[in-house]
């Protein structure tokens, strides 16, 4: 339940923040190019709360929390008194239309880059990319543990979240990939994945296990650095600075044995029964272990603590440093996601690969709870796809909305009423589809 509801939470926090940014870049150039703003809603159906501003614009927060709109006032849907005519939408230049439409994905692009530059000045926790003993594709390519990724495919690679993606994305679409690596010796080398030989029904959940490349465990001491609030730990009364000494009757030794032991034994029966050393006494505890989406797509469970700060790679850097490095961020994010689109068009990445609101939940609630730089790094990328999405040139979506003023500065005339009322249906079927499609995936992986 403590997952059911936190991902409920962190879905509407994440659909809440960039769907009002994305709507307020509509809002507010509509209002610079003098057009009037009847309302600006978060959510679609009946408003819970709702006030009017002098301009006589309704802002409203409404019960269903996955869009929203701004409603413009506009000739074609309903009668303008003639005061107010120069504040339609409909009797803007092309040119100031096609600033509104682009405003939203436009908002949604700043919000990324202003999310990747937080996370760097805050600090993303993360490990240098050392790999233990390799199966499958890897071992086959010569890969060996103790071996460092400092690139893929020529591109560098700084962190193991980096190359996981870098990895992901190339097995997705069956292409073999160049694998940079420097040896426990010292020495410099290349490998080759070959990603071609997977076969076509390998689905993404198996992906990384045929991959079979796992991070190189770091050894810790046993001792709890944090508790997450809401988690089973916190509820059983855990604390930082305890030392688990056994989960299950099973000694431990190290913290990589908690985060071996806990998976292991929750998959039989999440009721955990921990021994633990908090100061000179020891106490017998009992909770039951949670199960969250974990970045490779897959589920675990977890109880909800973590090690004193072990990592080895953290990226951070100065409020300057900052700009650049996310620039670069959401130009690679940008080329990734554009990539897989065109992986998906031409069939060359399975169609099972997109997710709806449930895997977005899911994985927002999994990325809260590795801190604060993990989320927005989480936010930055929902928010790129959604910038990405509306400027495809389907009709009900911003794109679709560009393509027809942009035959409109090319024919000099508006499209007819009757075509874009059929592109609009034709647009909302598309969608539906999609939807329909990335539900049906959502609860495919909900089932064991």
């Amino acid at each position: 339940m403590n997952e059911f509801f936190g991902s409920v939470w962190w879905l509407i926090v994440t659909l809440g923040l960039l769907v009002t940014f994305h709507e307020f870049g509509h809002f507010i150039v509509a209002r610079w190019c003098g057009v009037k703003v009847l309302r600006f809603s978060v959510g679609f159906g009946k408003p819970l709360w709702m006030r009017r501003d002098r301009r006589g614009t309704e802002f409203a927060i409404a019960a269903i929390p996955l869009g929203g709109y701004v409603k413009m006032l506009d000739e074609r849907e309903g009668e303008v008194a003639p005061e107010e005519l120069d504040q339609t939408h409909n009797r803007k230049p092309v040119g100031q239309r096609m600033a509104i439409a682009a405003a939203g994905p436009a908002f949604n692009l700043i919000f990324t880059i202003a999310a990747f530059w937080l996370m760097f000045v805050v600090g993303k926790p993360d490990y240098i990319p050392i790999v233990a003993a390799p199966t499958g594709i890897a071992a086959e390519a010569g890969i060996e543990a103790g071996d460092r990724i400092t690139a893929i495919n020529g591109d560098a690679v700084d962190s193991w979240s980096s190359a996981l993606q870098k990895l992901g994305e190339n097995a997705v679409g069956r292409y073999d990939t160049r694998l940079d690596v420097t040896t426990a010796a010292g020495d410099s080398t290349s490998r080759t994945l070959a990603f071609s030989k997977l076969p076509a029904e390998v689905g993404e959940n198996e992906l990384f296990d045929r991959i079979g490349l796992s991070l190189q465990p770091r050894e810790r001491d046993a001792v709890i650095g944090r508790v997450s609030d809401g988690m089973p730990a916190a509820a059983a009364g855990l604390q930082a600075g305890d030392r688990i000494l056994r989960i299950n009757g099973h000694d431990v030794a190290h913290f990589s044995d908690i985060e071996t032991l806990i998976p292991q034994e929750a998959a039989r029966n999440p009721e955990l029964a921990l021994t633990i050393k908090r100061g000179d006494e020891q106490l017998d505890l009992r909770l039951k272990a949670t199960e969250i989406a974990a970045a490779d797509g897959k589920s675990r469970f977890v109880i909800g603590i973590a090690s004193g700060d072990s990592h080895d790679a953290t990226l951070k850097y100065g409020p300057l440093e900052a700009i650049p490095q996310a620039f670069s961020k959401t130009w690679d994010v940008t080329k990734s996601s554009l990539g897989m689109i065109k992986m998906l068009v031409v069939g060359r990445a399975s169609l099972d690969n997109l997710s709806g609101p449930i895997t977005i939940a899911r994985f927002a609630n999994g990325s809260a709870q590795m801190g604060f730089a993990w989320f927005l790094n989480f936010l930055a990328l929902i928010s790129l796809s959604l910038a990405i999405i509306n400027l495809l040139p389907i009709p009900i979506l911003d794109g679709g909305h560009l393509l027809y003023y942009l035959i409109e500065l090319i024919k000099g005339s508006p499209v007819s009423e009757r075509s874009q009322i059929a592109g609009q249906y034709v647009g909302l079927m598309m969608l539906v589809a999609l939807m329909g499609l990335a539900f049906y995936n959502d609860i495919l992986r909900l089932i064991p």
